[in-house]
């Protein structure tokens, strides 16, 4: 059964689609996986058994009774979704007490496209509260553990969903990235990590943190892997005004590992003083290597990179003290026993929502304040549009840029609990990718010499997730890094 858990993607499909295996005896070795592990990396909120072998037995006789049909493409494979992800009768706690019982009467867009290619759902995955969080450490039901070393985090917000994949207790999960909450995950975890172009994929049904700047994304292995999965997600849908109309183009990665005619940019704002030295070094070689099968490297400069930390974190948290405004007590989620209403308000939010989100609603309700808005709020957005012009004149010059995904490999838990200083600065490098809306693919490059892994990112115009995926896919058949598994 554990053989059957280490299988990709394509290999997974192909072996169900020539029946040599059942999509329920593939779901059970998932899931027996997951009763032995679960326990030390606490990768899942909810899971679903009974669901996914409902799921898995529905799939299995689709195929036995229409073998002569185009059958859905990813019929019967399992995957995990990040618990910030509406899935209809299935409850979704964004990580939150203050929706510990919410049990949604509808499905996120991605989650029912997925659906209708024919995926069972193993479970909701953990994250920081309301994806709040760089270390899946501010979830208020549990702390996922990195599968490398369980002292260590996983990274966030979408943690649960890196380990779970990482641990193979999936193949494929979805998670959500806002300020770099799957390419971190992915780099700490050491898989694949997508996060695309914001307006590419539908947000529907994604419960709100950020809106400009909420994108949801995907984990797997390998870029082929993740580039299968897109070309489901992906596309236009008018529930979200923001999703582009915009065709999905259909993503075929060959043998061929050559790079010639590729210009890949390192920005010099990128390899500062204070990057941990086998994060650097790994990363360089990575792009040696890239060079070595054809590419050509430029090195640029993003000059507005040193802005983007305190821009996210106006930005970001204005957007979700409008966001979180909702949750109120009164309409659904919990609500505390008080004797009247105002206090009930004030009761709800203060034990319903924990320490980083009530942070984070205060800065972001100062920055929207009456004689603020205008020095934080508005002056935020007009150095966003200075960091969306570096990347618009940088990618005039080359097809993509190669940075880090972070400045250090996975911290230790607990160590920078309280200085959120600390903890913001790790997503230092992935903040302007989100704040430009251009797309960024992690990917793992070696590791530290504790073990750990260590990814890199490759960020590329808006809508060329398709050049990313190819780049990676050619590093990646010249390359082992990701074939390197945990030890549980």
């Amino acid at each position: 059964m554990s053989q059957l858990t280490e299988l990709t993607i394509t290999q997974a499909l192909a072996l169900l689609q020539s029946r040599e295996i059942s999509s329920i005896e593939l779901t059970e070795a998932y899931l027996d996986r997951i009763g032995k592990f679960e326990s030390q990396i606490k990768a899942f909120i909810t899971l679903t058994p009974e669901l996914a072998l409902q799921q898995a037995q529905a799939a299995d006789k689709l195929r036995q009774n229409n073998s002569d049909y185009q059958l859905p493409a990813l019929l019967g494979l399992p995957i995990a979704i990040k618990d910030v992800l509406a899935i209809k009768d299935i409850r979704c706690t964004c990580g939150s007490r203050i929706l510990e019982d919410f049990v949604p009467p509808y499905t996120a867009t991605t989650v029912q496209r997925l659906l209708d290619a024919g995926v069972v759902v193993l479970g909701k995955t953990n994250t920081d509260e309301f994806a709040m969080g760089s270390s899946t450490e501010n979830s208020a039901y549990q702390t996922t553990h990195n599968p490398w070393n369980l002292e260590h985090v996983p990274g966030g917000s979408s943690g649960g969903s890196a380990a779970a994949v990482t641990s193979h207790f999936a193949p494929v999960a979805l998670g959500s990235d806002t300020g770099g909450s799957v390419r971190q995950p992915a780099s700490f975890c050491g898989i694949s990590g997508l996060k695309p172009t914001y307006g590419r994929v539908s947000r529907y049904g994604l419960i709100a943190y950020g809106s400009s700047l909420d994108s949801v994304g995907i984990f797997a292995h390998t870029a082929e892997e993740i580039a299968l999965i897109f070309q489901h997600i992906a596309g236009r849908d008018p529930r979200d005004a923001t999703s582009m109309e915009i065709p999905v183009p259909s993503i075929s990665l060959s043998e061929n590992t050559s790079l010639v005619g590729m210009r890949i940019g390192v920005p010099k704002e990128y390899f500062i003083s204070g990057i941990q030295p086998e994060v650097d070094a790994a990363v360089r070689s990575a792009v040696s290597q890239m060079e070595a099968l054809g590419a050509e490297i430029v090195e640029i400069s993003l000059p507005h990179t040193e802005y983007a930390l305190p821009v996210y974190y106006l930005i970001a948290t204005a957007e979700a003290s409008a966001n979180l405004a909702r949750y109120d007590g009164m309409r659904y989620g919990y609500s505390a026993e008080s004797a009247t209403l105002w206090q009930r308000f004030k009761d709800t939010r203060g034990s319903g929502f924990g320490s980083e989100v009530k942070r984070r609603i205060m800065l972001g309700t100062y920055a929207l304040s009456a004689g603020y808005y205008n020095a934080y709020y508005g002056q935020a957005q007009k150095v966003r549009t200075l960091i969306k012009r570096d990347f618009e004149q940088a990618y005039e010059k080359v097809d993509a840029i190669a940075t880090p995904v972070a400045p250090t490999t996975a911290f230790k838990i607990g160590e920078h609990t309280n200085d959120p200083l600390a903890m913001y600065l790790e997503d230092i490098f992935t903040l302007p990718t989100n704040l430009a809306g251009v797309p960024g693919l992690a990917f793992p490059v070696g590791f530290d010499n504790q073990g750990l892994p260590v990814g890199m990112q490759l960020m590329g115009p808006h809508f060329k997730e398709e050049s990313l995926l190819k780049l990676v896919h050619a590093y990646q058949l010249s390359t082992s890094w990701h074939k390197v598994l945990p030890d549980l």
